[in-house]
């Protein structure tokens, strides 16, 4: 039992089973890296004017901080989903 909590390792019956830490990583990697990527997307498009009734509207620096907080996001969810190489 004690294995279990641990990544990486494997169980006492000799499989390679991932730990639940792994899991939970995965899936915090997942919702985290979603969640950048829909804000960078409204930040963009507040940056850029598209959505109105912000004081973030039509500044320039959201319209470049966006996108890069947006592409973290998909960087995020893609180590999360195929894991570290």
């Amino acid at each position: 039992m004690e294995t279990m909590w641990r990544t990486g390792e494997q169980g006492q019956d000799g499989g390679g089973r991932p730990g639940i830490l792994d899991a939970m990583g995965k899936v915090i990697a997942l919702v985290l890296g979603g969640l950048m990527l829909v804000v960078g997307g409204v930040w963009t498009l507040q940056g850029l004017g598209y959505l109105a009734g912000s004081p973030m509207t039509g500044v320039t620096f959201w319209a470049l901080v966006g996108p890069v907080v947006a592409g973290l996001g998909v960087a995020l969810v893609i180590v999360g989903y195929r894991g570290p190489r």
